[in-house]
């Protein structure tokens, strides 16, 4: 059972030294029951009392690994059932599901592997494949590894997965699946080939006996398939396996693995996983139309609600901008640069849109906190070499901070600068209007 914070207390060094970040032990014990913090920041802790917090220390979830080659995906150390309470931390991979038995493997790998997105600054893509053993899984993860270096999930029964697993030297793939007819089979395979293990049972009170079999095996790296069969099911098993974890029942404490290949309806199937605890999540296919909504929805539901949603600072091309287009300065406010980037992709002019980095505050906020100045702004011309862009150098501030104008000249001498509308709104009109 979990400590209290108070019975935490009594097992740390109560000298409030402070290194922990805290100015208190008792206040960092608190931290440390709300498992907010890790026992590790503690530097003067005994090894006999490391021992007693260790069920404390743990986070509810456990963190599990898949690793190929150099690239890794996590899943799990989630400590909260809702977003704004904290934040999630771990995206759930996005696998895409091959079979062994396919002619075009290698083909279909690298296209998939190849793909990327650019969504305002950051890179998007897939994070692994899913094999299917219906063929020689040995060679077909030969092949596969020709095209790709992203982690695998192998599917598949015991002796196909030990071919498999021989082609998989120095990984840590996630094996798929035990069950009650092959627990013992799997736990050796994985606990042999250091790799994860999926545990799938129809029930949580099956599933939870399971694992903990398997554990006893040695085994510590699973993770969980509670086999929903409709949309609902998913919701509400999902639902019932975190709430479970982050009451510390251990046998529950993992990630979950979730199968919209296999649904209906796979996109809203998928965007229920990726926003309802689904560690991983396997699709059927690739299919870029389906991915790329998904990896935004993703982005957007792991992204720290605590913290401004920011884009990258840079420089942003809008419509093919040439030479002689005009070069807007905004914040990284992501609803500020939206605002501005849509407004002007649909006029249809072009422009460069030189994006500062401001806190994620918005203009006027970034503005008064000091962090939208001349200097911030002369630093980002400059730091973006929009001088080497354009043959004309004119730049349009927004109107809420005209009082900037004079300054920006005085950091930025041989720039033109103008002050544009304080709405984005009416960017398009100012721009033909004013720019021409």
């Amino acid at each position: 059972m979990a400590l209290s914070g108070i019975q935490i207390y009594k097992l740390l060094p109560q000298t409030n030294c402070k290194e922990c970040g805290f100015p208190t032990c008792l206040a960092f014990a608190m931290k440390l029951a709300a498992k907010q913090v890790e026992l590790g920041a503690c530097p003067y802790v005994s090894e006999e009392s490391k021992k007693q917090l260790a069920e404390s220390a743990a986070p509810p979830i456990r963190l599990v690994a898949l690793r190929a080659d150099g690239t890794e995906i996590k899943a799990g150390n989630e400590v909260v059932m809702f977003r704004h309470e904290k934040t999630f931390y771990n995206k759930p991979g996005l696998f895409i599901r091959v079979k062994a038995s396919d002619p075009n493997l290698a083909q279909k790998v690298a296209e998939a592997d190849a793909y990327k997105v650019n969504y305002v600054g950051m890179d998007f893509s897939i994070d692994g494949f899913a094999v299917l053993a219906d063929g020689d899984l040995g060679n077909a993860i030969k092949t596969i590894r020709t095209a790709t270096k992203r982690p695998l999930i192998l599917m598949g029964d015991p002796a196909a997965l030990q071919t498999g697993l021989s082609a998989c030297v120095g990984e840590t793939p996630l094996l798929y699946a035990a069950d009650t007819s092959n627990a013992d089979a799997m736990a050796d395979l994985a606990k042999n080939h250091n790799a994860a293990l999926v545990v799938k049972a129809d029930s949580l009170d099956a599933l939870a006996d399971l694992a903990q079999k398997i554990q006893a095996k040695g085994v510590e790296d699973l993770v969980l398939d509670p086999s929903p069969t409709t949309l609902s099911a998913a919701l509400t098993c999902n639902t019932q396996l975190r709430r479970l974890a982050l009451k510390n029942l251990r046998a529950l404490g993992y990630p979950i693995i979730a199968f919209p290949c296999d649904a209906k309806d796979e996109g809203i199937a998928a965007a229920q996983a990726i926003a309802k605890y689904a560690g991983f999540v396997v699709l059927s296919e690739f299919k870029p139309e389906l991915l790329y909504p998904l990896l935004v929805l993703r982005e957007n539901i792991y992204t720290d609600p605590q913290k401004p949603i920011q884009v990258q600072p840079g420089v942003y091309e809008i419509n093919s901008p040439k030479p002689e287009s005009p070069v807007l300065v905004t914040t990284n406010f992501s609803i500020t640069y939206f605002a501005v980037a849509n407004e002007v992709e649909g006029s249809g002019l072009p422009a460069w849109l030189v994006v500062t980095d401001a806190e994620g505050m918005s203009v006027l906020t970034a503005w008064a906190a000091g962090k939208f100045d001349a200097e911030r702004i002369a630093k980002a011309i400059k730091g973006f070499n929009v001088a080497d862009k354009v043959s004309k150098k004119r730049i349009v501030l927004p109107g809420h901070v005209a009082v900037l104008s004079g300054e920006v000249e005085e950091e930025l001498p041989g720039w033109e600068v103008r002050v544009g509308p304080r709405e984005a709104v009416d960017l398009p009109a100012f721009m033909k209007q004013a720019l021409n």
